[in-house]
C-alpha cells in the first residue's frame, strides 16, 4: 500500500475551497505504518500531477512533511466536494483501482483517496479523470493523522483498509496500521452504523485486526462466528502452508522464508471465524491478483460502527 519515505514538505501550491492552512505540526511520537520509496514522477504521471492536481488533489497545510497535516485543520468536506453526500474514505489506496471502480459505480456518492505514494496518487487522478468521475478527491497524507483531526468526526460512512503493509520481521510489527490507536481514530470519524472494510493476503495480520477490532467496544463484527472450520481462510492458509514459501516458491536451504511467523500460531483449525465474503464493490487488483498467483488466501472483514 504506501511506499516511499518521508521528505520535507512542500508549500502548497493550490487550495481546494475548505483547505484553509492553519496550526502547527507535533513531532510525531508513534512510529508511522509506511516507509517510502521512490516518489519521482515520470511520463504520464508527472504530466497528470501537472495539469490534474488543481482540480482533484486536496492541498493540506503543512508544517513537517509532505505527507503531514496540521493538527488543528478540519477539512470542510462539502466545500471540497461541492456537494452534501455520502462520504468513503480508503486508507492506502494505491494506484486508486478501487475507489475509482466504485465512485464510477456509485455517482449518489463521494470518495476520498488517502495516500503517501506520490506516483500512486498521480495515476489516480488519471483515472478519474479518464472516466469522467466528478466524485473522488484525493490527499497526499498519512491516514492516521487524516483521520485524528482532519475529517470531521462522524462524517464518514464507509472506511476501507486493503492490503496494508504487513510488516513481517517481529520488531516491525509496531508499525502495522491495525492497532487500537488507529482503530479508535476510525471510529471517530466513522458515523454509527457505518462500514468499517478491511482486507489482507496474510493471515498473521488478518487475525490482529480480528482480534483488534473485536476487542473494540466501538465496533460489531457483521459476520461474526462465520466461515469457521473448513471454511475459514484461516484453516486453509494452516493447511496448505503456503506461507512458508516466498512468493510461491520453496524456500532457500538453510534460510529462513520471509514470511516466518506469518502464520501465528498454527491451531490447525480456525474455530472462531467471522470472515466476511469478498465485498462486490472491490475490483480485483493487480496488487491483490499477485498475491493470488501465489496461492495465497484473502482475508476480509466488515464492521459495523456502534
Amino acid at each position: 500500500m504506501n511506499v516511499d519515505q518521508d521528505v520535507p514538505a512542500a508549500t502548497p501550491a493550490a487550495t481546494i475551497p475548505g483547505t484553509a492552512a492553519t496550526g502547527e505540526q507535533p513531532f510525531r511520537s508513534r512510529p508511522v505504518s509506511f516507509v517510502r520509496r521512490g516518489s519521482r514522477l515520470q511520463g504520464r504521471r508527472r504530466e497528470a500531477w501537472e495539469e490534474l492536481a488543481d482540480e482533484y488533489l486536496i492541498a493540506l497545510p503543512r508544517i513537517t512533511t509532505d505527507t503531514s497535516v496540521a493538527p488543528d485543520f478540519t477539512l470542510d468536506v462539502d466545500a471540497v466536494f461541492g456537494r452534501h453526500a455520502p462520504l468513503v474514505v480508503e486508507v492506502g489506496s494505491g494506484l486508486g483501482e478501487a475507489i475509482t471502480h466504485l465512485a464510477e459505480r456509485e455517482p449518489d456518492k463521494n470518495f476520498l483517496a488517502l495516500e503517501v505514494y506520490r506516483p500512486g496518487l498521480a495515476q489516480t487522478m488519471l483515472r478519474i479523470d479518464q472516466r469522467g468521475l466528478t466524485n473522488v478527491r484525493v490527499a497526499q497524507v498519512n491516514a492516521a493523522e487524516a483521520l485524528e483531526a482532519m475529517l470531521p468526526a462522524s462524517s464518514v460512512s464507509e472506511l476501507w483498509v486493503y492490503f496494508p503493509d504487513p510488516w513481517h520481521k517481529a520488531r516491525h510489527l509496531k508499525r502495522r496500521l491495525i492497532q487500537q490507536p488507529f482503530v479508535d481514530l476510525a471510529a471517530r470519524v466513522l458515523a454509527p452504523g457505518s462500514l468499517f472494510r478491511l482486507a489482507t493476503d496474510w493471515s498473521s495480520y488478518g487475525v490482529q485486526m480480528r482480534n483488534v477490532l473485536n476487542a473494540s467496544p466501538h465496533f460489531e463484527n457483521l459476520h461474526d462466528g462465520e466461515r469457521t472450520g473448513a471454511l475459514s481462510p484461516l484453516t486453509q492458509v494452516w493447511e496448505s502452508g503456503v506461507e512458508l514459501v516466498v512468493g510461491g516458491a520453496p524456500i532457500r536451504e538453510g534460510k529462513d522464508p520471509v514470511s516466518t511467523g506469518n502464520t501465528g500460531v498454527n491451531e490447525g483449525t480456525d474455530t472462531l471465524g467471522g470472515w466476511a465474503p469478498r465485498f462486490e464493490g472491490r475490483p480485483l487488483t493487480s496488487f491483490e491478483n499477485k498475491a493470488l498467483e501465489a496461492g495465497r488466501m484473502v482475508f476480509d472483514l466488515t464492521y459495523r460502527r456502534l
